[in-house]
């Protein structure tokens, strides 16, 4: 099975990047400095795509409704921030998948929910990721995903229309956003929440395991 597209736009954590272990160790630096055991950076794997709500809520068990998460999450986005690339690396296979993209002239570019603070100096700093035409940040539109804005802003920097664009993403929220802006997608199975759920019920329109199998969708060597 062949998909015809344009350009491919990617979820950025849990898709083109494991970004897990700088995560929760900005998490367990909290931890420790109130003298709290490390849990060890495993245990914040499975909600690294939920950000900062996700690894309050595991390191420890914060909610936003919580009187105190406000200065919680404060903190825990700027040790995340002085400290994103430490351990980040793109998953296996993405680098010779992007490789491939370029080498066929395949615009692609990265739509994520991360903002804009994180995503342009991360994006800059990995080499990977340096060829990107498009990066479309949580803050960049007026909407974060699920809403399809992100999307639209990215097909129209391309200077395409949103259906002749693949959106890849390892959530449930990349999927529904996609489909609502006419985009086909692609679920990450490899990704973080891919284990964790019913991905079939997602609705998205291809499943990949493995970063490499997206060239076989794309019919491209």
């Amino acid at each position: 099975m062949t998909v015809r597209v344009k350009a491919v736009l990617f979820d950025l954590d849990g898709t083109l990047i494991d970004s897990a272990p700088d995560l929760g160790a900005a998490a367990e630096k909290m931890r420790i400095e109130r003298g709290l055991p490390p849990l060890g950076l495993d245990a914040y794997r499975s909600m690294a795509g939920a950000g900062a709500k996700g690894m309050m809520g595991v390191a420890f068990g914060l909610q936003p409704d919580a009187l105190d998460y406000d200065s919680f999450k404060t903190e825990f986005l700027n040790n995340y921030q002085s400290a994103m690339t430490v351990h980040t690396r793109a998953f296996q296979g993405v680098d010779e998948l992007l490789g491939a993209l370029n080498t066929n002239t395949m615009p692609w570019g990265i739509v994520t929910n991360k903002a804009e603070r994180f995503t342009l100096p991360l994006v800059s700093s990995m080499a990977v990721l340096s060829p990107s035409k498009v990066v479309v940040s949580g803050d960049t539109t007026p909407h974060a995903k699920p809403h399809p804005e992100p999307l639209f802003e990215a097909a129209r920097r391309l200077g395409l229309t949103p259906g002749e664009c693949l959106y890849v993403g390892d959530d449930e929220r990349d999927i529904v956003a996609g489909r609502a802006a006419g985009m086909p997608t692609v679920a990450a199975l490899y990704g973080y929440l891919g284990a964790k759920t019913d991905v079939s019920a997602w609705g998205a329109d291809y499943f990949i395991e493995h970063p490499s199998h997206l060239l076989k969708l794309l019919d491209l060597p």
